[in-house]
Parts: structure tokens; C-alpha cells; sequence
């Protein structure tokens, strides 16, 4: 695994609203859970040879939100995913995981600006950001 931390300037945050009214235009082919409860269950992900994953640790406040996120140099092609509680170990913790993405840089965002470019997905690996404040 390869770890790396990184931050930013800006909050970038999503009211209340926007993070939990799901206010924004899109079609979905997913589910939304409701984001207070704690994901027990394990995340199963699909590595390979160009596939790899990406782990981000945010913030308490930010569970609930949804972080975009796109390949480099092609930001409007966005996917998204919920911040959500997970146990790791003994420990509870918000994060968000995106799964099965081909190895390539990306570009991670939150509301309207762009919060975090060139994070390196690897494939056959699992990429971890540790974005909380500590």
C-alpha cells in the first residue's frame, strides 16, 4: 500500500443541505445510505494489473458529503461517492473508498473547486489520503 497526506487551502465543505438533500443534477445508478450509520461490513475491491483503489479519511463533518472525482486533465467526466463511517480495526473513522479505478492520476473535489489534484492511483494497489485535520 502507499500512503501519502495531502491538503488544501479551502474547506470546500457542502451544507447540510447539498450534503444530505442530494441537491445537484446527475443521473443515479446507485444508492445513497443514510450516512450517520457505521459500515461494519468489509469493502471488497477490484485490483488489478491497471486497477487499483483510492482510501480518503476526512473529517467527521464531512460524513454525509459527497466527494467528486475525476480523471486528470478531464474534469467534467465526475463519478462521486459518500463520505461514510467505517470501522477499521478497532477504531471508527470517516472515509470514503473508490474502488475499481483504472492507475492514472486524478482529481479529487468538493462543492465547486477543485480540492486535491494529481493523486496517483496505482494499479493492483490501494492508494490512502489521510485528509483529516489533526
Amino acid at each position: 500500500m502507499s500512503s501519502s497526506s495531502q491538503r488544501s487551502g479551502g474547506s470546500g465543505r457542502r451544507s447540510g443541505a447539498e450534503a444530505h438533500g442530494h441537491e445537484h443534477d446527475h443521473d443515479h445508478g446507485h444508492v445513497h445510505h443514510h450516512a450517520a450509520a457505521v459500515r461494519t461490513q468489509p469493502v471488497v475491491l477490484d485490483l488489478g494489473e491497471n486497477v487499483g483503489a483510492l482510501v480518503v479519511y476526512t473529517d467527521p463533518e464531512l460524513v454525509g458529503a459527497e466527494i467528486e472525482i475525476s480523471p486528470a486533465g478531464h474534469d467534467a467526466e465526475r463519478s462521486h461517492k459518500q463520505v461514510l463511517w467505517r470501522t477499521v480495526g478497532p477504531s471508527t473513522v470517516a472515509a470514503l473508498v473508490y474502488d475499481s479505478l483504472p492507475a492514472g492520476e486524478y482529481t479529487l473535489w468538493l462543492a465547486e473547486g477543485a480540492e486535491l489534484r494529481n493523486v496517483r492511483v496505482t494499479g493492483g494497489a490501494v492508494t490512502e489520503l489521510d485528509r483529516r485535520s489533526h
